[in-house]
C-alpha cells in the first residue's frame, strides 16, 4: 500500500455518470467532466458512486468507467473509484480491477439490501481489506443499505486492517461522526458523505468531503477545505451558508435525479438517467431551475460569464 495519505484529503468530488441520448456511457463528456474537475481545484476524483449510478452498470460497464477515469486523469489528482456492491464477489472483482489500474483508494459501500449484522459487516470489510493491498474507505450510508456501520465496527476493522484508512459518513446522525474519530483515532479519514454537513465535518476534524454538489461548482466546494485547512474558519462558515440553498435542492428527490437535471440545464451534460431513476417532477424541476439561476449557473448565464 503506496498511497500518500495526505493527497486522499480535500474535496473528491463523485462525478455523474454521463449518458448519451440512447442511454451509452459518453466518454467524451465524462472526460470533459473530468478535466473541468481538476482544472477547478478539485482535490481527487471518484466515479461508480451512489452518483454514478452503480446499480445500473453492469459489472463490465463499470470496469470501463473506472479505467476511463485513471486513465483520463493520469495521475493528475488521486481517483477513489467506487468498487463495492451487495455481493462479496463482485466487490472483489471490482476492487481488485481498481487496485490492477493503479487507483489512489477505494470507496467500498456497507451491503445493500442485506441488512448484515455489525459482525456480518465486519467480516465482509475484514476479508475484502485480506485480499486487496489498495487503501480502503468503508461507505456508509445508511439510507441507501438499511443498515448502518456502528462506530465500534469501525474501530475494530481499522485496529486490525492497515489498509482501512477511511470512512465517508452519509449518515444524519451526526453524533456518530464524533464517535468514529474518537473510537477510530482523530488520524483515520472521514469524509462527509452530506453535502449540508461538509463544514461542520471539518469542524469536527473530517478529512475532506465526498459533494455531489461539487459537480456544479467544484472550484467553492474545494475552496471550503482548503479555507479550512489554511484556518480561516469565517470564511469558510460563509461559504457553507452560501451553498446551502444548491446543496438542498440538489437533493429534493433521490441522487443523482436532480443533479443530472441540473447539469442538463447549465449545458454540462445530456441529463439521461437509466431506469428506474427518472427526472424530477416537473415542481421539483421548477425548483431546481430557480435555484439554478440564483447561482448563475443556467447554461445562457454560464456562457456570458
Amino acid at each position: 500500500m503506496s498511497t500518500d495519505i495526505d493527497r486522499l484529503k480535500g474535496s473528491i468530488v463523485p462525478l455523474v455518470t454521463p449518458f448519451d441520448e440512447e442511454g451509452r456511457f459518453d466518454e467524451k463528456t465524462f472526460q470533459r467532466l473530468i478535466d473541468f474537475q481538476i482544472e477547478s481545484g478539485s482535490h481527487g476524483i471518484s466515479c461508480t458512486g451512489t452518483t454514478g449510478e452503480p446499480s445500473s452498470l453492469s459489472l463490465e460497464e463499470r470496469e470501463y468507467v473506472i479505467e476511463t477515469a485513471i486513465r483520463h486523469v493520469g495521475g493528475r489528482v488521486p481517483v477513489v473509484p467506487g468498487t463495492g456492491t451487495n455481493n462479496y464477489e463482485e466487490t472483489l472483482r471490482l476492487t481488485r480491477h481498481a487496485q490492477r489500474l493503479g487507483a489512489d483508494a477505494a470507496l467500498v459501500i456497507v451491503p445493500y439490501y442485506n441488512r448484515p449484522s455489525q459482525e456480518g459487516l465486519y467480516r465482509y470489510f475484514r476479508a475484502l481489506a485480506d485480499e486487496v493491498d489498495i487503501p480502503v474507505i468503508i461507505y456508509n450510508i445508511p439510507g441507501r443499505t438499511a443498515a448502518n456501520m456502528e462506530p465500534s465496527t469501525v474501530a475494530r476493522l481499522r485496529r486490525e486492517s492497515k489498509n482501512i484508512i477511511g470512512i465517508k459518513e452519509s449518515n444524519k446522525n451526526f453524533e456518530q461522526v464524533s464517535w468514529v474519530l474518537h473510537l477510530s483515532g482523530r488520524d483515520f479519514l472521514v469524509y462527509s458523505g452530506i453535502e449540508t454537513l461538509c463544514y461542520p465535518m471539518l469542524c469536527l476534524g473530517g478529512a475532506g468531503h465526498v459533494s455531489a454538489t461539487a459537480n456544479l461548482l467544484p472550484g467553492e466546494v474545494a475552496r471550503l477545505y482548503d479555507l479550512t485547512a489554511a484556518g480561516r474558519w469565517e470564511e469558510a462558515r460563509d461559504l457553507h451558508y452560501q451553498l446551502l440553498e444548491l446543496n438542498d435542492v440538489l437533493f429534493v428527490e433521490t441522487n443523482p435525479g436532480p443533479l443530472k437535471y441540473a447539469m442538463g440545464l447549465a449545458g454540462m451534460i445530456h441529463p439521461r438517467l437509466r431506469p428506474p431513476l427518472c427526472e424530477p417532477s416537473p415542481e421539483n424541476q421548477e425548483k431546481i431551475r430557480t435555484v439554478l439561476a440564483k447561482y448563475g449557473l443556467l447554461a445562457k448565464e454560464r456562457s456570458e460569464s
